[in-house]
């Protein structure tokens, strides 16, 4: 039992083993807090391998907050297609419009004013002081979550703010006056590549086994404790692929809530049957040539789950009620999230 361990007695250990194998990634490069930024940005909620590409791909278009914030947002927005939680885009977006404005363009360096841009919590806030101005300020995520409960046995629930903040405390205690930067990379790194997420962890890899208490006590798959997840909520849509002389019909969602202010397929919020369908494009006022059953889908977000079904229709003429895409548009300009990507024929 190791019982009130002194967690100081990890650092040396964990920056000897970061130092010695901590990933190539490319926001690692240097410690420009615009690049580390979107990067961070990027990886909520979002695997390191998925956002490889887009952060380069994003970089090249837009390599610094000024760049970003004279962008048009539709151009933004196609950067991130496919990443998925587009409200991150849009506030980071809205961010670099905020940088630009209020602090001459420069990346603001306290921790309040870090977080006073939108879209960026505790975490992110964290992550950017420590890794890129040297600062004392824990980022504190699911990872380092995982890392710190089982290093100190701890058994309560790790989602709720108050152990957040339980660890943060910790932590901060712990950062030494350099090199605060590799503290808060070592431990994402070590709950990334060792006290993983699923699955056991490889204990035989990790440099602080010898201070974890879950470790000793042999009870490595119990710890973390997570509250239950709550079951998703299902919803039946069908789905309208309008054609029109080789143009496809969109149209904007509504600005709040899921995918606001994304382009979408026209759609309805339930299963419609084939008769419904012709009477639902009557009311648009479209005249189709033909139309058939098209391909069904799901399609998962955190909380709800799309199910899907698609009818194709070859209309007349164009309706002023959407916007017609050529492939174009599709290809270089307007963002189609990926729920409605997969019905594409």
């Amino acid at each position: 039992m190791l019982k009130n361990i002194d967690l100081a007695e990890m650092v040396p250990a964990l920056l000897a083993w970061f130092d010695a194998n901590a990933r190539i990634l490319p926001w690692r490069e240097n410690s420009d807090p615009y690049r580390v930024w979107v990067s961070e940005i990027m990886l909520q909620q979002t695997r390191v391998e998925t956002v490889k590409p887009y952060f380069d791909r994003f970089m090249r278009a837009l390599p610094e907050v000024q760049s970003l914030a004279a962008a048009p947002l539709d151009q933004v927005l196609k950067l991130w297609e496919g990443l998925g939680y587009y409200s991150r885009a849009r506030n980071l977006h809205r961010a670099a419009q905020v940088i630009v404005e209020q602090h001459g363009g420069v990346f603001p360096q306290t921790p309040e004013e870090i977080q006073a841009l939108p879209g960026v919590g505790d975490y992110t806030a964290g992550a950017i002081g420590s890794i890129c101005f040297g600062l004392k300020t824990p980022a504190v995520d699911g990872n380092v979550l995982r890392v710190m409960a089982r290093l100190t046995g701890f058994t309560e629930p790790v989602q709720t703010q108050a152990a957040k903040k339980h660890f943060t405390c910790l932590l901060a205690e712990i950062y030494p006056e350099n090199r605060a930067d590799a503290v808060t990379q070592s431990l994402m790194e070590l709950g990334a590549m060792v006290c993983v997420p699923n699955g056991a962890p490889r204990c035989g890899e990790c440099p602080v086994r010898h201070l974890c208490e879950a470790y000793h006590i042999e009870k490595t798959t119990e710890i973390p404790v997570k509250l239950p997840k709550k079951p998703r909520r299902k919803e039946q849509k069908t789905v309208f692929l309008l054609y029109c002389r080789g143009k496809l019909a969109l149209c904007r969602r509504a600005e709040s809530g899921l995918l606001g202010g994304l382009w979408e397929l026209p759609n309805t919020a339930e299963f419609l049957s084939p008769a419904q369908a012709r009477d639902w494009l009557i009311v648009q006022g479209l005249r189709c040539i033909s139309i058939k059953a098209g391909r069904t889908g799901k399609h998962i977000f955190t909380h709800i789950e799309w199910e899907m079904q698609s009818f194709v229709c070859e209309c007349a003429e164009e309706s002023s009620a959407f916007f017609w895409a050529d492939e174009q548009d599709l290809q270089q300009n307007l963002t189609l999230p990926t729920a409605f990507q997969i019905l594409l024929q």
